[in-house]
């Protein structure tokens, strides 16, 4: 088999060391090396210096957790890094341990047989930590959210079912009376805003229940952690603002895609990174983030067509984004979910939809243009032959004969 680097090292990265091989090809025989380093600073310093004085320029370590980033910050300036997803690059079963895995990593590495993950520039890498963070925030407001409510449902009352956003105006107003202490329903429905004022008798009655000091400390300490959480929210937001800059260009195309909103174009942006062209096609693009079925055939047998995971923070996002895009009227996309839906169900045909818009956006970002919306008929129009001849098979098959003559 070709060799394509004649002096590369693997490295087995560890939380707290590493084991390095470096592989030599000197004529026709093969030197191996192996050493053990610390992954402290003064350790990858050690481990650089030592790949230097062997001449090595190619280096290969599997992501593991987050303990390859130190590694590939200190090793990025002065070699040729390339990240190997752990599935990829297993071992013989019954060979384990530190030292079979950097030479295995190496061997491989040397001949090409390493397939590259996306590793991204720094500016997209802070603004992928930026909407990752304030994911995980928002979900934790939903959860004590939930656990408001679930106190309230605890004290018999049950304001959630005539308030419909329980932590509105007038549902905080209201949750801070009762930690106050006041109990009685006719002055707790004194904070009624809106169009709630409507329904002030139905919320004197859902405002009947029993509080006592123990649920009072537990929705103070849900409600001040709540909004504890919506200050850092907010300023991640203000963050974002300042990190955008260079992207914001390319947000506000992304946005002209229906379903796809500001935050949804952010985390597009911060998953994906702006440079398409590390993606030779839209297919390669869609395969990396887990929307090409699995090709898992045996005696010809279709064993499993399921999606893998690929990039779970872009393709829930994505998901969501179609979900909102179904509700487009005359749109392409629309169109698009409801054909699917019929022969495939609700949940293939978002997902069908989501990997549209990543082709759509990969072809914005490469070219540099906004969304051209195909319109709902586009398929018709395109397959006009096709969408003929299915409906003369429909009639004839209800025992009509068909004679078709175009309309001047």
């Amino acid at each position: 088999m070709e060799v394509l680097h004649r002096r590369c090292a693997g490295l087995d990265v560890h939380k707290a060391s590493l084991t390095a091989c470096i592989r030599i090809v000197e004529g026709k025989a093969v030197r191996q090396e192996v050493r053990q380093f610390r992954t402290t600073v003064s350790g990858l310093h050690e481990l650089r210096d030592w790949l230097q004085d062997h001449e090595v320029h190619a280096v290969v370590m599997e992501a593991t957790g987050v303990y390859w980033k130190p590694v590939w910050h200190i090793l990025e300036e002065d070699f040729e890094l390339t990240l190997a997803n752990a599935a990829h690059v297993k071992n013989v079963p019954g060979r384990k341990t530190d030292v079979s895995d950097a030479t295995w990593l190496a061997d491989l590495h040397a001949h090409g047989l390493v397939r590259a993950s996306f590793v991204p520039p720094q500016p997209v890498e802070e603004l992928r930590q930026l909407t990752r963070t304030r994911k995980q925030l928002v979900r934790e407001v939903s959860q004590h959210t939930n656990r408001i409510q679930k106190v309230l449902e605890d004290t018999n009352i049950k304001v959630g079912d005539v308030v419909s956003d329980i932590l509105g105006t007038t549902g905080r107003a209201i949750l801070r009376k009762l930690i106050a202490g006041v109990t009685d329903p006719e002055s707790l429905a004194d904070e009624a805003r809106g169009a709630l004022k409507r329904k002030r008798q139905q919320l004197t009655e859902a405002l009947h229940g029993r509080v006592t000091e123990h649920h009072r400390f537990l929705l103070r300490l849900h409600l001040d952690t709540l909004e504890s959480l919506e200050q850092r929210i907010a300023q991640i937001d203000e963050r974002l603002a300042g990190t955008l800059h260079p992207f914001s260009e390319a947000v506000e195309r992304l946005q002209t895609i229906p379903g796809v909103s500001t935050i949804t174009a952010h985390v597009i942006a911060a998953e994906i990174g702006l440079d398409m062209t590390r993606f030779p096609s839209h297919g390669h693009l869609l395969s990396w983030a887990g929307f090409c079925p699995r090709n898992d055939k045996s005696a010809g047998k279709t064993r499993s067509a399921a999606l893998r995971k690929g990039a779970p923070w872009l393709k829930a996002v994505l998901v969501q984004a179609a979900w909102g895009a179904t509700h487009k009227k005359d749109s392409y996309l629309r169109a698009q979910y409801l054909r699917l839906r019929a022969r495939r169900g609700s949940k293939k045909a978002a997902v069908a939809v989501a990997a549209s818009i990543l082709t759509s956006v990969y072809y914005m970002l490469k070219r540099g243009e906004t969304y051209q919306d195909l319109g709902h008929d586009y398929l018709q129009r395109h397959n006009l032959q096709k969408t003929i001849n299915r409906h003369v098979r429909r009639l004839k098959d209800l025992g009509f004969a068909v004679h078709l003559e175009r309309a001047a």
